[in-house]
């Protein structure tokens, strides 16, 4: 739920990949902030809602990222359900390759310890990550608050005059462009729900604009960051 096991997974993946050393530069969520609501909006949205994580090298920097994601419903990963996980590798030219499996489960886990056991008893000992550490590289990990992503934002909200028009002035203060705008009141309560998706933007202007946001007065409860991938 708090995304250390696929932070775990996702950090042993990019030194495979990259030649790299493990490091613990990586951005963490957990799905347990996730409520019923930014599912149905997801849906709603043709998205749903996944924990991915991500490495990237970019101009020789890794950025590694382990969060909720809104992905589309058309997309391979959104068809991966119950105890089965994918990995996919992209790169240039070969383009994207799928590993598909069981990652959890008595069968999954038996089988892996078995190959182990067998191949050491084997004598068949190799480097743990492939690779001598002498040849491994020494790669720099950036945090990801310069890295752009379009987003969902989900605001609860008191349903009075000039609530919107401030929220929608910090967004273009940030210079956040806003996509997509819905607006679910609720009468009885007197309380409103305020979605908003963004264009791509800095990841930092989010946090920015969320911990403007919820030190107001007129919001009732911790706002939502989702970021959105589009791919």
């Amino acid at each position: 739920l708090n995304g250390d096991d696929v932070s775990s997974k996702l950090k042993i993946l990019t030194s495979l990949c990259f030649n790299s050393f493990l490091n613990n530069n990586i951005h963490v969520e957990g799905i347990s902030n996730i409520d019923k609501e930014d599912i149905i909006n997801a849906n709603l949205l043709g998205y749903k809602i996944k924990l991915l994580g991500c490495s990237e090298l970019i101009n020789n920097k890794i950025y590694q990222r382990v969060h909720p994601t809104l992905i589309k419903k058309s997309s391979y990963v959104a068809g991966i359900e119950g105890v089965l996980n994918a990995v996919i590798t992209e790169g240039d030219p070969v383009g994207q390759s799928i590993i598909q499996g069981e990652g959890a489960g008595p069968q999954a886990t038996t089988s892996a310890l078995v190959s182990d056991i067998c191949s050491i008893l084997r004598g068949n000992i190799k480097f743990p990550f492939s690779i001598s550490n002498k040849k491994r590289k020494k790669l720099q990990f950036k945090n990801i608050s310069e890295r752009f992503f379009s987003a969902y934002l989900r605001f609860e909200v008191t349903d009075k005059s000039g609530v919107l028009s401030n929220i929608t002035n910090i967004f273009s203060k940030s210079k956040v462009s806003i996509k997509r705008l819905i607006q679910n009141p609720n009468k009885k309560k007197g309380t409103s729900s305020i979605v908003i998706v963004t264009h791509a933007s800095k990841d930092k202007s989010y946090s920015k604009i969320v911990n403007q946001i919820d030190k107001k007065s007129y919001i009732i409860k911790k706002s939502k960051l989702i970021r959105i991938d589009d791919n």
